[in-house]
């Protein structure tokens, strides 16, 4: 196999997958972070903007002469996400297990879905 450096991605910029759901209660943001330490995510909210930064660093443990293929990105990256207004930016809570970040934020009590009773009167009056 040839050792070249192309179609190889080391060193090359990425950005993490990131799934945004949403609960009756709070604001949920997933990121897939594999191969990170703690120490090298710096997630934030500052005017209403979520941004999670960090660094994947490449490892010297083998010779970069010996390997064959390198796929994965390394190095810096930065998402950034817009905050609804309805996201309490006090009390986010960051948690990061198995190669994932996971950061969740409530919403307000004013901001919650609330369902409201449709009453239907006979002969449509």
């Amino acid at each position: 196999m040839p050792r070249g450096r192309s179609g190889q991605a080391d060193l090359a910029t990425w950005a993490p997958a990131v799934d945004i759901y949403e609960t009756e209660s709070e604001l949920v943001v997933n990121a897939d972070l594999p191969d990170l330490q703690e120490k090298d995510i710096d997630v934030r909210v500052e005017n209403n903007m979520l941004t999670i930064r960090g660094e994947r660093k490449f490892e010297k443990d083998v010779n970069e002469d010996n390997y064959l293929r390198v796929e994965r990105a390394y190095g810096s990256f930065m998402r950034s996400f817009s905050l609804p207004n309805t996201v309490k930016t006090e009390g986010i809570r960051a948690e990061y297990r198995n190669g994932a970040l996971t950061v969740r934020m409530a919403k307000r009590e004013g901001s919650k879905a609330k369902q409201i009773k449709i009453n239907v009167s006979g002969n449509g009056k």
